[in-house]
Order: structure tokens, then C-alpha cells, then sequence
């Protein structure tokens, strides 16, 4: 019998709290939310307090059925929140509060064995910003395994040197177009979409580079080959998770060697899925991800 691979997914685990109400999130959970709805098998590593809002979260997470053995408990900081405010063009403003209990993640051999067994790891620049969890995490990237750089780029919560040290240690990136501008603005002066991936590419010698666009599709760079979807028009109810959505689809597409093209064209779908409906977690199946696509 042929088992489902296993990836686990670094970082904050919190609640946004948005004008209509409290919503479970934090872009490693919405994309182990993601990952176990596309029939892989997610685990978090991740902190909480010791407190409703942590007790909720788990109990949260173990309903979806995502492996919590990595979530640990602080009895002296409290669960993260973030205040999350929309603005123009659908994006979405954050106050990302500190102090957070998931900014404390504590190191140990079970969680590195946990990495080395699933293969696949997935963190972001977000859960670098505190000393705590930036040592863990660092630590946790010796250990073998493929990994998943998600860029959040959320000022002020990282310095260009940690962002280049994590890079340096990235096989695959994923970011979006102003990231990309960003980034490769520090390294030279590159006009088109490619020579910007290249730049990046090249210089911390990464096998694969994502970029989301929005509106505007995405690209990839993978094999020496740039592929481009151009997107899937949707009307949009906010883009609270699509991204996170997006990189799921396009790592549960990886795993099962679909070809380039194909996954690029499913994560685009679930992307834009996501984006059309209220918040990070919709319900869905296969066919509306194929509806989406038609």
C-alpha cells in the first residue's frame, strides 16, 4: 500500500482576528490545512499558550486531522493574534502582536527527527523574527530534508541578514512579485521577470523559485524552464490564505510528479478558489478546483 508523503510546516499557529470575528491562521497551518485536504500528510511545529485561545487552535487542528505532536504548550506567553484590517484592492493589512507564544518554539531531537522522516520542510521568514524560534528553526535546517522557503515579508519583522541566511539554506522559494522586486533589487539591477528569478536562483543556487502574481498568474523556475499561468479570473472575497493555498497545491503536484505545467495550472486553481471565498480555510473538493479551471 502506497502511503501519502508527510511534510511538516514551521511557524506561527494563531488567530486572526478580523472585523467579523476570530479566525484560526498563520501560513504554516493554512498550508497544512491545505496539504491534508489534497490527501498529503501535514505536521506543525509550532507553539501556543496555555491558554482557550491555545487549547482551541489544537483542538482545531487535530479535528482536520493534522498531526499536533509538534505544537507545544508556553505557560508563559500567551497565543499569537494578529489584528488583521482590509484595505485597498482586496489586500489586507496585519498588526502582527507580540509578545506570541509561537515565537518561543523550543528545540529538540524529536522535532528534527520528525523533519528527517518526512523529507519535506516548510518554513518562512516570519518565524525567524524572534531569537527563540530563529534558533530552532536553524537548527531544525541541518537536519536532511527538502526545504520550503516561504517569504512573508512583514515589516518590521525581519532584517535582510537573517533573510539571506535563510535563503542560503532554501532549496525551493516561494514569493510573491514585490517580494521578488525586493529581494533582487539587492543584488542587482535585473528588468524582466526571469532575470530577476535568475538572479535569485543563481545566487543562493536554489532548484526551484515560485512567484505569485495576484491577478497576474504565476511563474516558476524549474529545470533551467520558466513556466507562466496567466491565472484564473475569480470574483475575489479576499485574499486572506490564497498563496498558502497555492503552495500546497503546487507541492502536492511535486510529490506526485505531475508535470511542470500541470501543477503550476492546479496550484493557480486552488489559489484562485481560495481567493474567491471568505477566509483561509473554505471547504472544498476536487471538482471545484476543476470548475475553477474550465
Amino acid at each position: 500500500m502506497q502511503t501519502t508523503p508527510s511534510i511538516v510546516c514551521f511557524g506561527e499557529l494563531l488567530w486572526d482576528v478580523l472585523p467579523t470575528g476570530a479566525l484560526p491562521g498563520g501560513a504554516p497551518m493554512n498550508v497544512a490545512y491545505h496539504l491534508k485536504q489534497l490527501g498529503m500528510q501535514p505536521s506543525l511545529i509550532t507553539r501556543v499558550g496555555a491558554d482557550e485561545r491555545g487549547q482551541e487552535l489544537i483542538r482545531i487542528v487535530e479535528q482536520h486531522g493534522i498531526n499536533a505532536a509538534g505544537i507545544q504548550k508556553d505557560e508563559q506567553t500567551p497565543t499569537g493574534i494578529v489584528l488583521a484590517q482590509p484595505g485597498e484592492n482586496h489586500e489586507m493589512h496585519y498588526d502582527i502582536v507580540i509578545p506570541s507564544a509561537w515565537d518561543h518554539i523550543a528545540y529538540s531531537t524529536e522535532l528534527a527527527q520528525q523533519v528527517r522522516q518526512a523529507g519535506y520542510f516548510i518554513f518562512g521568514s516570519l518565524a525567524a523574527r524572534h531569537p527563540d524560534s530563529q534558533a530552532t528553526l536553524f537548527r531544525l535546517l541541518d537536519t536532511p530534508a527538502v526545504k520550503v522557503l516561504d517569504i512573508n515579508l512583514r515589516p518590521p519583522h525581519y532584517t535582510r541578514a537573517t533573510l539571506e541566511a535563510l535563503l542560503q539554506k532554501a532549496d525551493i522559494l516561494k514569493m510573491n512579485l514585490s517580494e521578488l522586486e525586493l529581494v533582487s533589487s539587492w543584488y542587482g539591477n535585473a528588468a524582466t521577470l526571469a532575470d530577476k528569478i535568475t538572479l535569485l536562483q543563481q545566487r543562493f543556487g536554489l532548484s526551484t523559485v515560485i512567484v505569485t502574481m495576484g491577478g497576474d498568474g504565476a511563474a516558476v523556475y524549474s529545470n533551467n524552464t520558466l513556466h507562466q499561468h496567466p491565472g484564473y479570473k475569480v470574483q475575489v472575497a479576499d485574499t486572506v490564505g490564497s498563496g498558502d493555498a497555492f503552495l500546497a497545491a503546487y507541492l502536492s503536484g511535486v510529490l506526485r510528479q505531475s508535470p511542470p505545467a500541470e501543477t503550476l495550472a492546479f496550484a493557480s486553481a486552488l489559489g484562485a478558489l481560495v481567493a474567491s471565498k471568505t477566509g483561509a480555510w473554505p471547504a472544498y473538493g476536487p471538482e471545484d478546483i476543476d470548475l475553477i479551471k474550465r
